[in-house]
């Protein structure tokens, strides 16, 4: 009986249909048979129990692979489709023998809660409404206060009381933004009116330099703590979803306050629709899939072999456990399964410690320091090279 024609040769039947499997898995019971001696004495094994060592060799090749692929490239992947996703064509997506292209994803993601508390971005949305001043009234709730355009409540004191969900103040627009436009000309009359009417200025007096972008950004600083200090005689106080106004008001008119008001959700539900979220996020569900007898090379050849052989050599002896002797004609016959148990996962170990050592030498970030490593001793070596008269050799 051979591989291709046998009834569920091996236990899960994974790799059963590729072709290279099919012609190792045959060659691989006169391998294992020879190595445990079955010429001098019967080896106790059938050719479906070496078949089964067989797949569980590759397996646990594939498995020690993928984790190895998953420490370098984890990053890359995070929320990405997942292991058991479709592909456009309704195949279940499979990123095992591909190099995947490094992206700065991962850290983008990493510095969204910066980029959210520094208001320039991130994941949690951001609610603007208006809060109308009463006259002698400091104190005002956003969760009730806070309108929106329609004059509507943006919150009815629900949202505050969900300890799921948080309200915070993120920007409160009360005084005039626009510093920047005075930058080298304060007694530009123009100057004077965009600031107050929110234009933008140019100046024929204006006289620009070419300064350090860090200047400016200094510059802006000191004209926006001054025009609050010396032009503004409003500020406020924020503790929690409480806003206190400096001075109370002292009319009735219609003014408003605008404020922004950012809301936090359960970090995997946003309120933003981001597929991502349901993608990778560790390492058990990377789409890292089994990989094929006939994807792998001789050097991967050869571990699953001696990984087979090691197997079966387990197994024979916790086949000849069970009998420490047998009775023969004239005296009894010892079995050696435990040393054979022994021996088997002595081997066992030894190939997979030897795997993870050869792999831990050669993950990505590994790789570059070995890589910047030869750079470096290559210099090294050049400068060594004699320079012939009227000519230099220019390295790096």
């Amino acid at each position: 009986m051979s591989f291709s024609t046998a009834t569920n040769p091996t236990p899960f039947g994974v790799f059963d249909d590729d072709s290279d499997f099919q012609d190792e898995a045959d060659n691989m019971i006169t391998f294992v048979k020879r190595k445990l001696g079955d010429d001098i004495l019967s080896v106790e094994l059938t050719k479906k129990q070496i078949w089964g060592n067989f797949e569980e060799a590759l397996f646990e090749y594939g498995s020690i692979l993928n984790q190895y692929q998953t420490k370098s490239q984890l990053m890359e992947f995070m929320g990405m489709p997942a292991a058991g996703e479709l592909d456009d064509s309704g195949d279940p997506i499979d990123h095992a023998n591909k190099f995947p292209r490094s992206n700065l994803e991962y850290l983008t993601r990493f510095a969204e809660p910066y980029a959210t508390e520094a208001n320039i971005g991130g994941s949690y949305s951001t609610i603007s409404g208006s809060i109308a001043m009463v006259s002698g009234q400091q104190d005002y709730d956003i969760n009730t206060d806070l309108k929106d355009a329609n004059g509507d409540t943006l919150f009815d004191g629900a949202q505050n009381a969900n300890p799921k969900t948080r309200l915070k103040i993120s920007e409160i627009f009360h005084y005039s933004p626009q510093a920047a436009y005075r930058f080298f000309d304060t007694t530009s009359a123009i100057n004077y009116l965009n600031n107050e009417m929110s234009f933008e200025s140019f100046t024929p007096e204006t006289i620009f330099y070419v300064l350090p972008v860090f200047e400016d950004i200094l510059r802006a600083g000191q004209l926006d703590l001054s025009n609050r200090v010396r032009r503004s005689n409003y500020s406020y106080k924020v503790q929690g979803t409480n806003l206190r106004l400096f001075p109370a008001p002292t009319d009735d008119s219609a003014k408003r306050i605008f404020v922004s008001v950012r809301t936090f959700n359960n970090p995997v539900d946003t309120g933003n629709t981001d597929e991502t979220i349901t993608g990778v996020s560790n390492m058990g569900n990377i789409p890292f899939g089994n990989i094929q007898f006939s994807k792998i090379n001789s050097i991967g050849h050869q571990w699953i072999r001696q990984m087979c052989l090691a197997l079966s050599k387990e197994q024979l002896g916790l086949i000849r456990s069970k009998f420490s002797s047998i009775p023969i004609p004239g005296q009894e016959l010892t079995l050696n399964g435990t040393e054979l148990v022994t021996q088997g996962r002595e081997d066992k170990k030894e190939l997979i410690t030897q795997l993870k050592e050869m792999l831990d030498s050669m993950t990505y970030d590994k790789l570059i320091e070995t890589q910047a490593l030869r750079a470096e001793n290559l210099q090294k070596q050049l400068r060594f090279i004699p320079m012939p008269d009227g000519k230099a050799i220019f390295t790096g």
